[in-house]
């Protein structure tokens, strides 16, 4: 019996053309004008402040020790990428920083940074 009505409702809800990630992708604020265009993640990046403890030029990385960061990462030391490598010359054992990651991989790749004054 409920395999049946499994059944039933995947079959509603496929005929009715609704997809997960179609839904996701709605923006519900609109109310029925024509999508927005998505403003880059990056420009609206809530940015975390950290310390450099070690850069690799090599891997194109930055170990950074960091508190809460505004995406939920909890305190820590990692390594993370850095979507510019030239980024690294800029950047200097320990130096403050603050910094976003880039939410669509995890946050593991810096994808703005700026130095504490």
């Amino acid at each position: 019996m409920t395999t049946r009505i499994y059944s039933v409702l995947i079959i509603a809800l496929a005929s009715a053309g609704f997809s997960a990630p179609g839904l996701a992708q709605m923006d519900h604020n609109m109310h029925g004008s024509p999508m927005a265009m998505p403003v880059s993640n990056v420009a609206n990046a809530a940015m975390g402040e950290g310390l450099v403890k070690k850069i690799d030029k090599t891997k194109g990385t930055v170990t950074l020790a960091h508190g809460a960061l505004p995406n939920g990462m909890p305190p820590m030391t990692m390594a993370y990428r850095v979507k510019d490598v030239a980024w690294l010359d800029r950047m200097k054992v320990g130096q403050k920083i603050r910094f976003a990651t880039d939410p669509a991989d995890g946050g593991m790749t810096v994808v703005q940074f700026e130095p504490v004054k």
